[in-house]
């Protein structure tokens, strides 16, 4: 068979334009990348910032390929790399973020520092809803405020990492409650969460009910805004507060009242500096562990999309009518 020279690309061209599938040249694999097929490519609120022109952190100018996620087989080794082997099934945060391709192609040079063995238990679209929600859980939780057994933790959200937050709290043992609206009830139930809904109970009166008034230990804010202002009021004296959305100006006198600490997580730095990437890849092999151990799986919408209607996810997640992760497939 000739070898492929091209492949097939989604290209956000300008700010806020319709995006449009390219051939453009297959990428090599350099010192320490590994070369993916690409399977499947998670998608995330941040690419729709990126393609909108919105997201100057993120330091990804357009044109440019996004997607941030993706799951899929390795293809050729780079020299330097060990550890991985040619058809070897991997997912990870790879790209899509400061000037470096994207997911949503069909091949990406990746560097092998970001990935891990994709849980045997997932499939590829499954595996690709993971990396960015569970690096962000998981660098808060567990690399910034430790979380033990028998704490008890708060996530305020229950969406793409507070559902993440809640599995990996329950893994290590601790309590968990998650505030959401009412529609959640019965899924966070069944992740073995005790749900609270936002709208039937002031932060005060749930604070007085489940700790006897003390506060939580630990609290996880995922939705920024007053959700961090929530966490601040909900924590314990001596406790911490993590967010993953911490951009906003706060008071912190309820905080420093308390003597509690606070850990803002930036997950895409390594991405941008080129330091720490190992540690992405280890956090996603721990994922592998807790996947496999059934301790944790991903919420995905059931609707399912290809290159050509991209489009339409975006839609879906701007519009807020996505019933969990979405995940283009790639053929």
């Amino acid at each position: 068979m000739p070898v492929e020279s091209t492949m097939k690309a989604l290209l956000a061209q300008m700010p806020n334009s319709p995006l449009r599938i390219a051939d453009i040249a297959k990428p090599v694999p350099g010192e320490g990348q590994v070369l993916v097929r690409i399977k499947a490519s998670g998608v995330n609120p941040i690419d729709l910032k990126i393609r909108a022109g919105n997201a100057a952190h993120a330091r990804h100018p357009l044109p440019a390929i996004v997607g941030i996620d993706m799951a899929g087989v390795v293809e050729e080794i780079g020299t330097g790399v060990s550890g991985f082997r040619r058809g070897d099934a991997v997912y990870g945060m790879t790209g899509g973020v400061g000037g470096i391709q994207g997911s949503l192609a069909q091949f990406a040079a990746v560097d092998a520092g970001l990935l891990a063995l994709k849980p045997q238990n997932l499939s590829m679209r499954e595996a690709a809803a993971l990396p960015l929600i569970s690096i962000t859980a998981w660098e808060g939780l567990v690399d910034r405020a430790g979380v033990k057994a028998g704490q008890k933790v708060l996530v305020i959200g229950g969406g793409g990492v507070g559902h993440i937050v809640a599995q990996i709290a329950k893994a290590a043992r601790a309590e968990v409650y998650v505030v959401d609206g009412a529609s959640k009830t019965d899924y966070l139930a069944g992740l073995g969460a005790t749900p609270i809904d936002r709208d039937a109970e002031t932060v005060e009166t749930y604070v007085a009910r489940h700790t006897g008034g003390k506060g939580f230990d630990l609290v996880y804010d995922t939705v920024g805004g007053q959700g961090l202002d929530t966490a601040f009021r909900a924590v314990s004296q001596f406790g911490h507060v993590v967010s993953c959305l911490g951009w906003g100006s706060h008071a912190l006198a309820p905080l420093s009242f308390k003597a509690a600490t606070y850990s803002g997580v930036f997950t895409l730095l390594p991405l941008l500096t080129a330091e720490g990437r190992a540690h992405h890849g280890e956090i996603m092999g721990e994922m592998t562990k807790l996947v496999e151990a059934g301790k944790v799986m991903p919420k995905l919408d059931p609707r399912r999309f290809t290159l050509a209607d991209t489009d339409q996810a975006h839609r879906l997640i701007e519009d807020r009518q996505a019933d969990g992760k979405l995940v283009v497939e790639i053929d």
